[in-house]
């Protein structure tokens, strides 16, 4: 394969605080499977999924609910490291990534794995299911100020962007907070990202670094400085076409704080 642009640095020299390949099915002290529940209702946000032998799919099914009928067609099954929101009504809740957003479902706050800084590893099959997207995030949990909002966007991959070769969008976005600048770009892995392959995030001290298979893509002089939760995502955005379910693997997770 040919190399990306220098290596990444070395994994902490200690046991991750995530070590997860879903062996054991999925841990409800890990990760809630649902994505964003504050903004919608519980079967809407529910995560559609199986354990497989490779991990666990994220599923979108033929019968699967809008998010939020204000989205539609928008459908998504995602796993997530907490929660948190405001009173019903209110306008808090972690990734308030609209403007009319408000919380229709009020949430226990659950910090699982919220880090300040640290390094995630994913290793993950995405799809070529029409209309889909398979997306990575680690984002401002806002429990303690609207304004830590930040995203640090480790991949998206969009299912016509899949070849020999595949097109990601990856790096900074500010949302809310106005000590970030947002910086992201388009890259091009030289792999089919369709089968399993592994992204790394390592972010603190004013710098985030993003990469692939062992190999350095970004390298940003910028990093949200407070807890962030992360965030795995498979979405169909548009009209319900081809055949279902519509699945992307995730087939194994570590991270450290």
């Amino acid at each position: 394969m040919p190399s990306f642009p220098g290596n990444l640095p070395a994994a902490p020299n200690r046991e991750p605080d995530i070590d997860d390949d879903f062996s054991t099915g999925l841990s409800s002290e890990r990760w809630v499977a649902s994505y964003l529940p504050q903004w919608t209702t519980p079967e809407r946000a529910r995560a559609h999924y199986e354990i497989v032998a490779a991990g666990i799919e994220l599923r979108i099914d033929a019968d699967q609910p809008d998010w939020r009928l204000e989205d539609a067609p928008l459908r998504v099954s995602n796993l997530q490291t907490g929660v948190y929101s405001g009173p019903v009504g209110s306008s808090l809740g972690t990734h308030r990534h609209r403007v009319d957003l408000d919380v229709r479902t009020e949430t226990p706050q659950s910090l699982l794995f919220a880090p300040s800084r640290g390094r995630v590893e994913i290793t993950v099959s995405a799809t070529r299911a029409a209309n889909c997207m398979l997306a990575v995030w680690l984002v401002g949990t806002e429990h303690r100020s609207p304004t830590e909002s930040g995203e640090i966007c480790i991949f998206e991959i969009d299912a016509d962007a899949i070849g020999e070769t595949t097109v990601v969008r990856t790096g900074i976005k500010a949302h809310h907070d106005p000590g970030l600048t947002t910086d992201m770009a388009e890259v091009v892995v030289p792999l089919d990202a369709s089968s399993p392959h592994t992204w790394t995030v390592v972010w603190g001290e004013g710098e985030t670094v993003i990469g692939c298979e062992g190999r350095t893509l970004r390298r940003i002089a910028q990093a949200p400085d407070y807890p962030l939760f992360l965030m795995v995502d498979l979405f169909e955005i548009g009209p319900r076409e081809g055949s279902y379910p519509k699945s992307a693997t995730i087939h194994h997770v570590r991270a450290w704080r």
